[in-house]
């Protein structure tokens, strides 16, 4: 790559991976937004979504139509509701942790399908971070590059000497490419896309504490992102994509790209002869008309409605539904659940995964947990939960597993006597099977694949047949 265009890319990258501290605000309003956010925020904006930079104070006057284009282009990129306003919603995403490259193609520095031209590249770790060891570094770099091999023809050669196409640094403030870190919590990591000279190398904000687990920041999740725009990707919409701009946690040691970056990386450098891991998780798509669910449980009046490593977080007053990472919440956390229930006499949430189950106060995990469903009374040869849902007109949590069901007393921690019985007998037109269940208003509400029944506590019927997409307003 000509140097020129390195250089205007740099300008970009130069926020890669920027960090901030999540903020939120009780009122979506731009007057109740502090002078420290319209500034971030303009900073936000100049860096992100703008090919020119808006001038200081911009938006502490009226905005103008231009700088209501660029919050409407960040809004819709993160499926926000489009205002064309800084409101609450906006600035919380502004303020997650993130990569720098720009997420609209219109500012975007990385051209269509730039790459390398050969399959064989070398990369060389110049120095390290003291928060892990040398071995540990060198290891999660390979594993981060591995992740892209493994799908591609894509060959990469460590180089212990010399100049190699990607060579990885750890640096402070000015670290040598004249676009400085600037402390902990700010610029994470940045890396600069296919070319000569510095094309491809990567940097890593040594005033960062970077990890191997769910603490600090993961360098394998850091490195592996930044790997894919040092091999040409740039930013995806998905939420569950590697190359999603903002930055999160997953499960480390069994890591499968998603479907989404595979396909991505493919398109520029073709499939691999052998792919370890074929089948590639997917993102589920809220309005599928097949769409089945993994549990259901509320938290404080907010819905969290579970599918495969996500979760819909749906409050009353929003109008779309935020997916989010599991792990991104709960790092201790499986990947996928089996079922979940509100128990709001105690303002906890119980989570269940196979013959384990958590207990979580908040957003934290009760201490002592996890512990064994066995330990509630269940059958040491039950092997998992399939559903369940806490009764709250008669006090009782009932528990679903294949075509049967338990009454369970919460306040005892105890089974009812006589238990279980035929869910059909009890629940009559739900079907054989609940694959998760929630209460409201006097029902309760059984899902079982794509479909969902509104069944009256109190005449004990069903009184609706709804599509399982329905619940997210689809």
């Amino acid at each position: 790559m000509a140097l020129l265009t390195l250089s205007a890319a740099v300008l970009i990258l130069s926020l890669n991976y920027c960090l901030a501290v999540p903020v939120s605000h009780s009122e979506s309003n731009e007057s109740d937004l502090t002078e420290n956010d319209l500034r971030f925020a303009e900073k936000y904006l100049n860096a992100l979504y703008s090919s020119s930079a808006l001038p200081s104070g911009i938006l502490r006057s009226k905005s103008p139509k231009s700088v209501q284009t660029k919050l409407k282009q960040m809004q819709s990129f993160f499926g926000l509701e489009v205002t064309g306003k800084l409101d609450e919603d906006t600035i919380e995403i502004m303020k997650q942790p993130r990569c720098g490259v720009p997420d609209i193609g219109e500012y975007n520095f990385f051209p269509r399908k730039l790459k390398w031209p050969r399959n064989n590249i070398t990369y060389r770790i110049v120095n390290y971070t003291p928060d892990l060891t040398h071995a540990d570094v060198d290891r999660v770099i390979k594993k981060a590059l591995k992740v892209w091999s493994d799908v591609t023809p894509l060959n990469f050669t460590r180089l212990r000497t010399g100049t190699a196409d990607i060579m990885i640094s750890f640096g402070k403030k000015e670290h040598g490419d004249y676009y400085p870190f600037d402390g902990p919590n700010g610029l994470l990591a940045h890396a600069f896309p296919p070319g000569d000279k510095i094309g491809g190398d990567t940097h890593f904000d040594d005033d960062e504490f970077f990890t191997s687990d769910f603490k600090g920041y993961n360098l394998f999740m850091v490195a592996a992102h930044e790997f894919g725009h040092a091999l040409g990707l740039d930013h995806s919409r998905d939420p569950g994509s590697l190359m999603y701009p903002v930055y999160s946690y997953t499960e480390t040691n069994r890591f499968i790209l998603p479907d989404d970056d595979v396909q991505g990386i493919q398109e520029l450098y073709g499939a691999g002869n052998s792919d370890p891991n074929p089948k590639h998780p997917k993102t589920p798509e809220k309005c599928d008309p097949e769409l089945a669910l993994d549990a259901i449980t509320e938290l404080r009046g907010e819905k969290f409605i579970f599918k495969d490593r996500f979760f819909w977080r749906l409050h009353p007053q929003m109008v779309e539904a935020e997916l989010v990472l599991i792990k991104s919440f709960w790092p201790e956390l499986p990947n996928k659940i089996d079922a979940a229930y509100e128990y709001p006499q105690k303002d906890l949430i119980y989570i269940f995964k196979g013959k384990k189950f958590w207990a979580l106060s908040g957003y934290d995990i009760v201490e002592n947990y996890p512990r064994k469903i066995h330990e509630l009374g269940f059958p040491k040869t039950l092997k998992s939960i399939d559903a369940a849902v806490h009764n709250s007109a008669i006090g009782k949590t009932f528990f679903f597993t294949e075509d049967k069901y338990w009454s369970f007393d919460d306040e005892n921690m105890t089974l009812d006597k006589g238990y279980p019985k035929l869910i059909e007998d009890d629940f009559p037109g739900i079907g054989e099977k609940v694959d998760a269940a929630y209460q409201r208003n006097g029902y309760l509400y059984f899902f079982n694949g794509p479909l969902q029944f509104e069944f009256s506590i109190w005449s004990k019927k069903v009184t609706r047949v709804m599509k399982t997409n329905s619940i997210l307003w689809c």
